[in-house]
């Protein structure tokens, strides 16, 4: 029976995962060099090509293919295990790598991320902000945070951080003039700031009011992928904007913008936390939550 090189393996999986040498070496935590040397060692053990490599771009061969597809149950279960011996600690330790929306890694992680670390000084705490859907298992993280109705079904969710509100918002200057929206449906008639997804769909805005629930389709001639140069963009009279109160709140105290549709604009569940459900729930992503019930008790 051949010698299992795990070393090899293991970087292997990393970089055929993140189709990257430099996120694998960042995920395993040596340097890109340490990963190529690991797989070119790995490749001339095995007399086959497991990874096609190009200045641009690196994706594993039909060898390799066959190879990952086999490895990814086993490296998880391997994970699972040691999760498992990890519980017998009396304090969490290990890395915790969570995937979130840009935006609700500003507003829910950031809060509580500081004082994670603090209070585990074992824990190491590792977030990514990326507006895609990402698939957090193939991606390795321990979880992902993103809207509850964004989750796969095979997933865990639980409702992470505070309650969420939108706010339809433009700058005094810009509404000179003009009559104010007093439904949704006005919105047809004025300038509007759109929201692109990474995915290429624009957001479409929600609105409810006395069980009428809608959602409405704006236009405009401006289109931005970042809540704070949306508010920014409205503040400047280029239009009304949808994002997140606590975004706008610090604009509406300061009067550079008002407040539209305020009535049609109630309150909803916000974030969720997503982890496999086929998976023991790591001791440290555990800590994390009950830090999360701490700051936020309604979570």
């Amino acid at each position: 029976m051949a010698r299992i090189d795990f070393p090899g393996l293991s970087a292997f999986v990393a970089v055929a995962t993140h189709r990257s040498f430099r996120k694998a070496a960042a995920e395993l935590g040596v340097s890109p060099s340490a990963v190529s040397h690991l797989l070119r060692d790995l490749e001339e053990r095995l007399g086959v090509r497991l990874l096609n490599r190009t200045t641009r771009s690196v994706a594993p061969s039909d060898a390799g293919a066959r190879l990952l597809q086999r490895l990814q149950p086993m490296f998880r279960d391997l994970g699972d295990a040691l999760e498992e011996v990890n519980a017998f600690r009396d304090v969490p330790a290990g890395t915790l790598r969570l995937n979130a929306a840009h935006q609700a890694a500003r507003m829910v992680l950031a809060p509580i991320m500081a004082r994670f670390v603090r209070t585990y000084p074992q824990m190491r705490l590792e977030i990514v902000a990326d507006d895609d859907l990402v698939d957090v298992v193939a991606g390795g993280f321990d979880a992902g945070l993103r809207f509850g109705e964004s989750l796969e079904l095979d997933m865990i969710a639980v409702r992470f951080g505070p309650r969420q509100r939108w706010a339809i918002v433009a700058a005094p200057g810009y509404l000179d003039g003009r009559e104010r929206p007093r439904t949704p449906h006005d919105l047809k008639h004025h300038d509007c700031i759109r929201y692109r997804f990474h995915s290429g769909t624009f957001f479409r805005w929600e609105f409810e009011k006395e069980g009428e629930a809608l959602e409405v389709e704006v236009d405009g001639p401006l289109t931005l992928g970042d809540q704070e140069l949306m508010l920014r963009a409205a503040g400047d009279g280029a239009g009304i904007a949808c994002v997140f109160e606590a975004v706008a709140a610090p604009a509406l105290a300061e009067g550079r913008v008002v407040r539209l549709l305020e009535d049609w604009c109630p309150d909803f569940p916000g974030f969720f936390l997503y982890y496999p459900s086929r998976r023991q729930l790591p001791l440290g992503l555990r800590a994390f939550i009950d830090m999360a019930r701490e700051e936020w008790p309604e979570t």
